[in-house]
């Protein structure tokens, strides 16, 4: 059966009607899950492996039958641990169906069928009796729902059920424990994440600020965690104001409940200054007498001979509602918040006991300027790029004019404040009526800056301008960054070139573009780790996980082109096989043309190691000599390591076979590629040949 799916193509703007196969969403679903990653996730399987042996042993010991619950299965990998761990029998719940379907397939191909009933529901539909799904409560719970943030997969809703319907009373648990631990620090780079910062422009007659509204100040931003790689952030990145301390344990032997509370800790600054960031990070007792310990503790808390490397769980970054300025010695107390689903943190200064406990329930912050719903915190990052925003500023000197009319299409740019104070004679920016909230916020800035009667929002996209709402004027400047929220991958922006092309009638003939060009850029890559996630695994800890690999690669194959998947390479360590290379141009002086744009052609591999996929980026030419670049910034040593934009999503297209070479005489000597823009769906397929 096939189902038509309606959707914004990101790249031209036209709303699309598209004919999907009814597995469409599953194969979405498991192309990009991250299941290969937990499976060579090899620190977190042993661990799983070594705690549910000594709870069967627990069990066992007591003259008991093992009877285990393990609720999201996944593959069944770790109810086939318990089985041949001596598990009496084992109930698999999965709720996503296909994933059931394969744990069945896995189960039955490594011997288990007698032992391990797969039952593809949540688990809060499981029944328990002698009609229902499990024929009694089991006395072995184990489980994995775990996220970066620990409970926002619905762990504790999850437990909580599982308690009081499904396991018995004292039961053994698989993790036994969970502790978050938090950290106090100062960053600049971080709190660029959630605030904006004032911009400086050096205009003919003086220096201009632009700054943001009080409303957006004041803002205590949203209760959504920041997760990052945290082992990529250089310690020259932030300070350190306090040690680590623990801020919460859950112990999952015991009934869990799931209602709002909160945690409070007393922290003594190390050092003084703003106290900004909290970050925090989990790690999980397999055990109750905490010998088997799986952690996500960072590179500077744990040696780096621990290190393990994971991307489904990483560590996460929370921003103070507002920041604080903490004294060396002097106590300050800090409270975590949580629902059922998410945390966040508020500091206060240590006053009086009695003052300070009736403080202690901290409301979920709801945003108020709209910009933490509107921007991700990379674009935040990319705002408070001085550098990236003296390149505009450049640029805007270059070409603007007295009596230049200037148009900016790019979703809430600074663009048309900084040609406003760089001397257009008028700036206008078209809204897109899906973004609405966008409109809100600009009129909060230019009230802010005063600039609510010289610079006009047009109510209307920039398809459907006409010659009155630009009051009969010809736009002589066309702006953009170009940006766009609805842009995934690198080449989404191009919807610039479309807007451009559809408010042709409105430019004059002489209209200056900035950006004048675009150009897409590729280069051939080895992951430090990345490579992983796309990885099959075959065999995991002696188990037989082919059926899974078969699925992912079912699903990446499912559409007709492999696609590249959006990934923020700063991130991920890599290094450059070959010099990057331009393969595509789009002049944005000219319209978008009626055919497609291709290109072949090959790379030359320059350094030995293992080809594992190409990464693609845009760079916009913004005038004569001034570029910027949303992917590669450098490639920093003869080794080949790489610097990217940390603002930006790069665009990674993984090579299904890996060439691995040794050294040079036996290097492939080059990488063939076939790329095509095709101007009508503006989507980008390409291939590569090794």
């Amino acid at each position: 059966m096939k189902t038509f799916c309606g959707r914004a193509n990101p790249t031209t703007g036209a709303l699309e009607w598209l004919e999907e196969d009814e597995d469409y969403d599953y194969h979405q679903e498991i192309a990009r899950s991250r299941y290969a990653d937990m499976l060579h996730d090899k620190d977190r399987n042993v661990k799983y492996y070594q705690g549910i042996r000594a709870a069967v042993s627990r069990v066992k010991e007591r003259g008991e039958k093992a009877i285990v619950l393990d609720i999201g299965t996944g593959t069944g990998l770790l109810s086939m641990m318990a089985a041949s761990a001596g598990a009496d029998f084992c109930y698999a719940i999965e709720v996503f169906k296909p994933m059931a379907n394969a744990a069945v397939k896995i189960v039955e191909k490594n011997g288990f069928r007698d032992k391990i009933k797969v039952i593809n529901k949540h688990s809060t539909e499981v029944t328990v009796g002698p009609d229902g799904d499990m024929q009694c409560r089991a006395n072995i719970l184990v489980t994995e729902l775990f996220d970066t943030e620990l409970i926002g997969e619905g762990a504790l809703p999850s437990y909580e059920h599982a308690h009081k319907y499904l396991v018995q009373e004292g039961c053994e648990a698989v993790p036994h424990r969970a502790t978050v631990y938090v950290q106090l620090v100062e960053s600049k780079r971080m709190w660029s994440w959630n605030k904006l910062f004032p911009v400086h422009v050096k205009a003919e007659d003086g220096e201009k600020i632009i700054v943001s509204p009080s409303e957006m100040e004041n803002c205590p931003g949203v209760p959504s965690v920041c997760d990052i790689q945290l082992n990529q952030m250089p310690s020259s990145d932030f300070t350190v104001l306090s040690d680590v301390v623990t801020m919460f344990s859950v112990d999952f032997s015991k009934p869990v409940s799931s209602a709002s509370t909160c945690y409070r800790v007393q922290l003594e600054p190390v050092k003084s200054g703003k106290a900004q960031i909290v970050l925090s990070w989990w790690d999980i007792d397999m055990d109750p007498a905490g010998m088997i310990n799986c952690t996500m503790a960072p590179y500077w808390v744990k040696s780096t001979s621990d290190f393990q490397w994971r991307d489904h769980w990483m560590q996460c970054v929370y921003f103070l509602p507002n920041e604080e300025p903490v004294l060396q010695g002097e106590k300050v107390y800090l409270t975590a918040s949580r629902d059922e689903y998410s945390l966040w943190y508020k500091l206060q200064k240590a006053r009086g006991e009695e003052e300070n406990k009736a403080d202690v329930h901290v409301e979920s912050p709801v945003c108020r300027c709209q910009a933490h719903l509107l921007w991700n915190r990379p674009r935040f990052g990319e705002l408070n790029d001085e550098n990236r925003t003296r390149q505009y500023i450049k640029s805007l000197m270059k070409v603007l004019k007295t009596d230049s009319v200037c148009l900016c299409i790019s979703d809430g740019s600074l663009l048309p404040m900084l040609a406003h104070y760089l001397g257009a004679k008028q700036c206008m920016h078209p809204s897109r009526t899906d973004l609405y909230h966008l409109d809100e916020l600009w009129w909060l800035f230019f009230k802010a800056n005063h600039l609510e009667d010289k610079i006009k929002i047009i109510e209307a996209r920039p398809e459907l301008l006409t010659s009155s709402h630009l009051e009969d004027k010809k736009i002589s400047v066309l702006v953009g960054e170009p940006f766009f929220t609805t842009s995934l991958l690198p080449w989404h922006n191009l919807y610039f070139w479309y807007a451009r092309t559809a408010v042709t009638s409105q430019l004059t003939s002489n209209v200056t573009v900035l950006p004048q060009s675009a150009s897409l850029h590729m280069m051939i890559v080895e992951f430090q780790d990345l490579w992983r996630i796309r990885s099959p695994c075959g065999i995991c800890e002696g188990f037989d996980v082919q059926t899974m690999d078969d699925m992912i690669k079912n699903s990446l194959n499912f559409r007709e082109s492999k696609e590249a998947e959006p990934h923020p390479l700063w991130e991920y360590p890599c290094k450059s096989l070959s010099d990057p290379q331009n393969v595509l141009t789009f002049d944005f002086r000219k319209t978008v043309p009626q055919h497609c744009v291709s290109t072949e052609g090959s790379v030359n591999l320059l350094r030995k190691g293992k080809s594992h996929g190409a990464v693609l980026w845009m760079e916009y030419h913004l005038a004569a000599d001034i570029s910027v670049s949303t992917g590669l910034m450098k490639i920093s040593n003869e080794k080949g390591n790489c610097e990217w934009n940390p603002h930006c999503k790069q665009a990674v297209y993984f090579f299904s076979s890996v060439i691995e070479s040794e050294t040079l005489s036996d290097l492939p000597s080059a990488v063939t590629y076939a790329i095509n823009f095709n101007t009508k769906t503006g989507e980008i397929a390409m291939d590569f040949k090794l």
